[in-house]
């Protein structure tokens, strides 16, 4: 518990009316979570305005508000906190509430169309596994030395974060590992926090229903390394076409990685299959068990991002030859005589022509290749027909339902198949249903053949008109190849 004139310093303020003195013990931006003691933020969303349910916060016992327009009438019992920008003024206010918990952690930032979850996860795995006590803010996952929480967004929104990054304080946390998604960053949920490191991973198509043009995109990436001091590092990957664009305002120490010789992280890939693969990192050989071009690129930006924290080399290969792949990220199913199921998150053409182009690699011309795949409703419509062509093209296909939350998912198929010739349509088959989708697929496989579910990972649940209705792509395949091994 605070007091409101404790967690006002610093902030510019139009005016204020009422109490001072006040003892908040919440702060929140939802007006539903409000409880005697909170301070509600009425926040200008990109949804709603939170100036709308004022009233329903002080229903609900808010005892001060935050806001950039002040009602007609002003409820007596309530104080007013009077403020040019509820964004900015929240950013200090949290900063004040939680004892500025970034500035006493090792908090990076990993940003970057895909590879996100894989490099925070595998660098929490790895500085855990090395002593530390860590904290990690993830797609999959939320993780305070070992507890798991409950996570909804890539990046949650700003108070929620203060609030875990004080939990890892408490906790004695050093490090924490956070993705940075460029929706979270437009929205300023990570504004007011101090990074001791940035990673940049890739910039490909995504996203774009929300930002408009790949430009948006872009500059939307780029501005989390032009808020990183001079004391921190920025690390980009060399061999992304954007990657050193990333780095041309920032003020922090700059360094890459590539698998081209560039940088002073590089890597060669030597040996690979579905089991690992063997790199040769910075002239080191280590076998490591994730494989795929796209994971080497993860291994190296975690070996680099170690080193920047002045992590001993032999110390950092060590412990990334025992690292497991994530969840729902290229996890392998054994299948019978040599076939296989590949799960993985690929949801945008980039990942998914990555994982692809990593199977046959792996695969050298023996067996086939089938691919089940959708596109997420109520989200990015011009990735559908890339998606559906790389799958078409790649072999074998089934296109089905994935989150298609508020729309057809007809509607969401018919337009994955834009642009697709007779060849490639000829190796498309339709079966809206992802279990029977998984089930045919499953069924359809032969000795050496392998069986690609793209788009869900990780995710325990298909969206479909406001409900979660729970479904795992693993749990699916594995039952499907278990039924099938016995026949």
């Amino acid at each position: 518990m605070k007091r409101l004139s404790d967690i006002l310093y610093g902030v510019p303020l139009k005016d204020l009316i009422g109490n001072p003195n006040l003892a908040i013990e919440t702060l929140t931006m939802d007006s539903r979570k409000v409880r005697p003691f909170s301070l509600f933020f009425a926040h200008e969303g990109f949804t709603t305005d939170g100036h709308l349910f004022i009233s329903d916060a002080i229903s609900n016992g808010a005892a001060a508000v935050v806001c950039s327009k002040l009602p007609e009438q002003l409820e007596k019992n309530v104080t007013w906190i009077w403020v040019e920008n509820t964004r900015s003024s929240m950013a200090l206010i949290a900063k004040n509430f939680f004892d500025n918990p970034s500035e006493k952690i090792k908090l990076i930032g990993v940003t970057g169309t895909n590879g996100k979850t894989t490099t925070t996860t595998l660098l929490y795995n790895l500085f855990s596994a090395l002593g530390f006590k860590c904290g990690l803010i993830s797609t999959v996952r939320i993780v305070i030395n070992g507890r798991s929480i409950p996570t909804t967004h890539t990046t949650p929104d700003l108070l929620r974060i203060n609030e875990l990054l004080a939990q890892m304080v408490a906790e004695e946390c050093t490090h924490a590992f956070m993705e940075v998604s460029s929706i979270g960053v437009h929205q300023g949920r990570i504004d007011g926090l101090r990074f001791e490191g940035g990673i940049f991973t890739n910039i490909t198509h995504d996203h774009l229903d929300y930002h408009g043009t790949f430009l948006n995109y872009l500059n939307c990436k780029k501005s989390f390394f032009d808020q990183l001091d001079p004391e921190s590092f920025a690390l980009t990957n060399l061999d992304d076409p954007n990657g050193e664009v990333m780095l041309q305002n920032t003020r922090a120490r700059c360094s890459g990685y590539s698998l081209h010789g560039k940088g002073k992280y590089t890597t060669k890939i030597k040996e690979m299959d579905f089991e690992g693969m063997l790199m040769e990192i910075n002239h080191n050989d280590v076998w490591v068990k994730l494989t795929g071009e796209f994971n080497a690129y993860n291994i190296l930006a975690v070996f680099g991002a170690a080193s920047e924290l002045d992590i001993e080399k032999s110390k950092i290969l060590t412990v990334l030859s025992s690292l497991e792949s994530v969840e729902g990220r290229f996890n392998v199913v054994p299948g019978h005589s040599g076939s296989c199921a590949i799960i993985d998150y690929a949801h945008t053409p980039d990942a998914l022509k990555n994982i692809i182009d990593s199977i046959r690699h792996v695969m050298k011309n023996k067996g086939r290749l089938i691919v089940v795949i959708g596109c997420g409703g109520n989200r990015d419509k011009e990735k559908r027909p890339l998606m559906g062509k790389l799958a078409a093209a790649s072999g074998m296909a089934i296109f089905t339902s994935d989150n298609p939350r508020f729309e057809d998912p007809k509607q969401i198929i018919e337009d994955m198949k834009k642009g697709l010739t007779d060849e490639e349509s000829s190796r498309v088959i339709t079966i809206l249903d992802r279990r029977e989708a998984i089930k045919t697929a499953a069924a359809m496989l032969q000795p050496s053949d392998v069986l690609l579910i793209a788009g869900k990972g990780h995710e325990d649940y298909q969206e479909i008109q406001g409900t979660k209705i729970p479904f795992n792509d693993k749990k699916e395949v594995a039952e499907a190849l278990k039924f099938k091994s016995i026949k």
